[in-house]
């Protein structure tokens, strides 16, 4: 295991959801609102994770049936207990080695997913493999390059001004690709174009300072699990250094914003 990848932990679907999960589902809706795919599809989620994706497509999208892979079975898990469709199914997988047939599915959807992938030309090629003629191929990431991510970014200042080797753990310092130009060189490499690519922005809302903080604590994602290696001592140094610098309204309340960055591609 790579220094830099040591700390995603991705087995714990409830940590994930207090992290992330809560605010994977509005870009989902903005991602599918963006597709605009017909009813009656043939679906398959690309690294489901806890279910936004999975779930957002059942509800808005009226799909004949759902695959969602993951290779996380405590996300699946999760994933399986909010969503109880039947059209659904929900299986353990590799994104680049998919478990399906050639020219399976309408639409290949993945989100927030494939910078996380080793080898993400081979994922994209591999979504593209089991795309139908004239098909759909979309996915979306994080704009970490650019700051998408507030409430992350603000910890990563925060925690790299307290601790220089910090720095390598961050987003935007593992995930430099996170952008148009370079998402079309990896889809285009992949043999998927032409593209189109929009940014899907949304704000997260925490209640109070606790409610931010709270999910860096339990080790599931680079910054939680950076966070919970920490000796008591320096976590609760940036604790304090975190909550004087947030930005508060009126009623205690945190808004920071998130922007992600999604393509999508026919299949001829």
């Amino acid at each position: 295991m790579s220094e830099t990848s040591r700390h995603d932990a991705w087995q714990s679907g409830d940590s994930y959801e207090a992290y992330m999960g809560r605010w994977s589902r509005p870009i989902a809706a903005k991602f599918l609102d963006w597709l605009a795919m017909r009813e009656e599809l043939d679906w398959l989620d690309v690294g489901c994770g806890t279910g936004a994706l999975s779930a957002a497509i059942m509800e808005r999208c009226q799909p004949r049936s759902l695959i969602a892979i993951d290779p996380s079975q405590g996300f699946l898990a999760k994933a399986r207990d909010h969503v109880k469709d039947p059209r659904a199914e929900f299986q353990i997988g590799d994104a680049q080695s998919l478990p399906l047939a050639n020219d399976s599915r309408d639409v290949v959807a993945s989100g927030l997913v494939l910078n996380f992938v080793p080898d993400r030309v081979q994922a994209l090629s591999e979504m593209r493999r089991v795309t139908r003629p004239g098909g759909t191929v979309g996915f979306y990431v994080w704009d970490y390059p650019g700051g998408g991510v507030e409430f992350m970014r603000a910890f990563w200042q925060t925690a790299t001004a307290l601790d220089a080797g910090a720095v390598e753990l961050t987003e935007d310092r593992r995930f430099p690709f996170c952008t148009p130009e370079g998402l079309a060189d990896i889809a285009k490499a992949a043999g998927l174009e032409p593209l189109d690519f929009v940014a899907l922005e949304s704000p997260s809302v925490f209640r109070d300072f606790e409610d931010y903080w709270r999910p860096f604590t339990l080790g599931a994602g680079p910054a939680p699990g950076y966070c919970a290696s920490l000796a008591p001592e320096a976590r609760q140094r940036l604790m304090e250094r975190l909550s004087e610098r947030l930005p508060r309204c009126e009623n205690g309340s945190i808004v920071l914003g998130t922007r992600a960055w999604a393509c999508r591609a026919r299949v001829d």
